[in-house]
């Protein structure tokens, strides 16, 4: 457990950056020039998903894509890409675009039972009181929380925003830890113990049904948040009452979700068309307010999403025990059970 007070780039507080532009990247003309020069190819090639990033040449805007790494794993831990001209390009133009920046990112895994390597944020009319339900799957509001594998970089394209709602909130994981050791540290010790957590029915076969994780873990000096959604946690105890989080851990959860809350921390945005949010999964924590949809099913809020793993020379270095974890998204990610 770290016991001082954290600094550096990744700790900071939400109205100070707001409006800040350093995590936002502009395209020019020069670089959307690029992109459709890449997406011509594809087309030509006659390729479909997955393609390699050699199909998707990006020559000159390949240094911007270095720079988002560099950001993601080493500055505040998240940009938003914006300046692609939505109105020009289809739904499966979008598709193609997003996957080839994605690919020179890093290496897309699968992000749920489907095998969805380019996966669909989008309202299936689901309940967030099912347990087999993922919250992204969902109209409803999100807790502050780190995606379920413990993958470098977390994506998301804007196709179609809501008609309302669906903003996306961000804090860093580093100040929440800050403020949590400043006002109850003995909720923080609590945090950087093994909990159990439900892998809501996608574990691989032959793995139980649940996993164990420190809420904060530190290697080599570099602290990694995993505050997972509530329900995650709450909902273990369907495979055995003795799986549940100790009294105290559960106030620590339920504090540093307050905490995260808090307006003072966090920074909001709403991802207009063809926006590209890329976030640290190890370092930033994010969350999202309830949306309604419009009637038509074609102009319904449509997000595309990846997980996507650095190289190894890239990667944050990580504890033992999420290490382990890790090795999920070495082998492709969440296992594939039912057709994508």
């Amino acid at each position: 457990m770290v016991t001082e007070k954290l600094s550096g780039p990744g700790v900071w507080l939400g109205p100070d950056i707001q409006n800040d532009q350093s995590w936002i990247m502009q395209l020019d003309g020069d670089d959307v020039a690029e992109i459709d020069a890449a997406l011509a190819a594809v087309k030509e090639a006659g390729l479909s998903l997955p393609f390699p990033a050699s199909a998707f040449p990006l020559p000159n805007f390949i240094q911007k894509i270095d720079t988002l790494v560099d950001a993601i794993s080493n500055g505040k831990g998240l940009m938003v890409v914006r300046g692609l001209p939505r109105e020009r390009y289809s739904d499966e133009d979008c598709e193609i675009i997003y996957w080839g920046i994605g690919k020179h990112i890093g290496t897309p895994v699968s992000q749920n039972g489907r095998g969805h390597l380019l996966g669909h944020v989008r309202d299936e009319g689901r309940s967030i009181d099912d347990p087999t339900a993922r919250p992204y799957q969902t109209a409803s509001k999100m807790d502050f929380h780190c995606d379920l594998m413990p993958v470098d970089v977390l994506g998301l394209f804007c196709m179609r925003a809501a008609k309302s709602g669906g903003e996306s909130y961000i804090v860093s994981g580093q100040a929440v830890h800050n403020v949590i050791l400043e006002e109850r540290p003995d909720y923080l010790e609590a945090l950087y113990q093994p909990i159990n957590v439900d892998w809501a029915d996608e574990e691989p076969a032959g793995a139980p049904p649940w996993y164990t994780m420190p809420m904060f873990s530190v290697a080599n000096g570099k602290i990694t948040s995993r505050i997972t959604s509530r329900r995650f946690i709450q909902m273990v105890t369907r495979h055995g009452e003795q799986l549940g989080a100790s009294p105290i851990q559960l106030e620590a959860i339920e504090f540093a979700q307050a905490v995260a809350q808090r307006p003072e921390l966090r920074l909001s945005m709403t991802l207009a068309d063809g926006d590209m949010q890329f976030l640290s999964n190890h370092t930033t924590l994010h969350a999202r307010s309830a949306f309604e949809d419009t009637a038509e099913p074609d102009l319904q809020r449509h997000l595309l999403r990846m997980w996507i793993a650095l190289d190894d020379a890239k990667r944050r270095p990580l504890s033992p025990l999420l290490d382990e974890r890790y090795s999920w998204v070495e082998r492709g990610g969440i296992p594939q059970k039912v057709a994508a």
